[in-house]
Formats: C-alpha cells, structure tokens, sequence
C-alpha cells in the first residue's frame, strides 16, 4: 500500500478530527464499513446524530458513501485509506493548534484506555497475552534525521498491512504507536 503523504492544512477539517463523536465514528469504520444505524446502537448515539457526523467527515474527505451496500434511503460508510499528516507546529496557526492538541489529548486517552483493558483481559488471550511489544529509547538525531526516522516507521507499518482477504487465519488487529518527541533540556539523557 503506497499512499502519498496528505497534509491537513484546513482548520475545520482539524477540528473535526479533533471532536470526540467523530473520533468513536472513524475508529468503529476501522473494522468496516457501517450505516449509520449500526453505528448509532454500537456508540450508544441517536441515528441522527451518526448520520450528521457521517455526513460532515464524508465532506472533508475522510470517510465515503459504500454505493454496492446502500439501499434506498440507507447509506453504508467507509473510511478513505490516506496517509494523512498534521503541519508541523511552525505552520500551525493558533487555532489549528488548539485542534490539534484536543485532537491529541483525545487520542491518548483513548490508547491509555486500550491498553489498560489489554492488561485486564491479558489472563483471557492464550498466546495473544505474550503480544506486547515494547520498546523504549533515547537517540541523539538532528531534526532532519527524525522525520528520516518517522518515515521508514510508516514504511515498516505498511508493509505489514494487507486487506482483509489476504489477512491470515489467527491474525488480529494489532494497535501499534510510536511517539518521539525531544527531551525536556533537563531531562537525563540516559536510555
């Protein structure tokens, strides 16, 4: 799968990213594609409501109608596979930042919550308890030498994804997230 890089310069675009409903929505189109029903009764929301934030994601490009599974008023969503990139903080205006940092806040609530429940079903998985891969490091890079590394991170991921009918039997979704970020200049340097 090679998706060129797109990055998202318009601030309403960031800031439905950054709205929680629209968050829950976009993770449950990870699985598949769904109607607005079907997502309504797995959030826990009104239909109208899924079909408003479906249709408003739809606008910006990030999900799409699935024409072959509508029928008659019923419409069925997917996500729009991208590689989509934020600007880099520099180019960020005041309110793009503050999107990005609600949108940023919300997606590590939301991975600290995952990975505290992998923690308490980990008695349950069999094999799949072992499955944690953790990694933790300190390097000395130039700013350049970062997105270098931040690229060849993207590179590894999608070599690794595939579509669904060449996924194989025992396979499962698998979170991975990599965060890199400088040290605060009193920070100990050691790893």
């Amino acid at each position: 799968m090679d998706l060129v890089p797109q990055e998202i310069t318009d601030v309403e675009a960031l800031k439905l990213l950054a709205h929680p409903m629209r968050q829950r929505i976009e993770r449950q189109l990870r699985d598949g594609p769904a109607n607005s029903a079907a997502l309504a009764r797995a959030l826990g929301e009104s239909t109208g409501l899924t079909s408003y934030h479906l249709r408003q994601m739809a606008k910006h490009g990030f999900i799409e109608e699935v024409p072959e599974l509508s029928k008659g008023r019923e419409r069925w969503w997917r996500q729009v596979p991208a590689d989509r990139r934020i600007p880099p903080y520099s180019r960020q205006t005041p309110e793009m930042r503050v999107a990005v940092e609600e949108m940023n806040r919300l997606d590590f609530a939301e991975e600290l919550e995952q990975f505290t429940r992998f923690q308490l079903e980990r008695d349950d998985l069999g094999e799949w308890a072992d499955a944690l891969a953790w990694s933790r490091s300190a390097m000395r890079l130039t700013v350049d030498e970062l997105k270098e590394f931040l690229e060849e991170y993207v590179k590894l991921l999608y070599r690794y994804k595939r579509p669904d009918e060449e996924t194989p039997p025992g396979a499962r979704v698998v979170l991975a997230r990599m965060l890199a970020f400088p040290a605060p200049t009193s920070a100990d340097d050691g790893e």
